[in-house]
């Protein structure tokens, strides 16, 4: 669950930062509180769900002009929470998420495709956990809030391609859940 929340919220976060100046679109900053960056994967056949915190970032967003939206966001690693003390502390060594050596996950957009008129995109961008970087694309649904924005999405990632417990006895795939909170800057 943590890695799911994690990587929703950085996908949803990216690519604002090189394309701001340039930008007709507003731009929101995500909000930590208010809102949820989870993950799920299995262990030993069994779901095991968890948190991330820490968001920061930058969100450019027009709905009316998908082609200048972008997303640069990320969480604090070492904010992992499943709930069990012992478990958070070993996914923080460098065998899982090495957070001495790399304290953030980032996701940065490529480009953002509007799928219909009700609010439903597709985000493409680059995901860096753990010093690697991979092309990701997720669907997403921006909802307006008042001048803000929630944006919600999910997107399944395999732990490996990112060095992520190796040999461990986890599921290689985890799912990514976020919705996150942007306010208008």
């Amino acid at each position: 669950m943590v890695m799911n929340h994690l990587l929703g919220f950085l996908l949803a976060q990216l690519a604002i930062a090189p394309s701001f100046a340039q930008s007709s679109g507003h731009q929101y900053l995500p909000a930590d509180q208010g809102s949820s960056i989870g993950f799920r994967i299995k262990n030993l056949g069994f779901n095991t769900e968890g948190t991330f915190s820490g968001l920061q970032g930058t969100i450019v967003f027009d709905p009316q002009n998908a082609a200048t939206d972008s997303f640069d966001v990320s969480v604090d690693a070492a904010s992992v929470n499943t709930d069990n003390k012992i478990r958070d502390e070993h996914l923080k060594k460098d065998t899982y998420f090495d957070i001495g050596k790399y304290p953030r996950i980032r996701f940065v957009s490529t480009a953002v495709t509007p799928v219909d008129k009700n609010g439903h995109y597709k985000i493409t961008g680059k995901l860096t956990i753990k010093g690697t970087t991979k092309e990701i694309s997720f669907p997403f649904l921006a909802t307006p809030l008042g001048g803000d924005y929630i944006f919600k999405g999910s997107f399944t990632i395999n732990r490996r391609d990112f060095g992520v417990g190796a040999g461990s006895t986890l599921s290689n795939e985890l799912t990514v859940s976020l919705a996150v909170l942007a306010k208008k800057q």
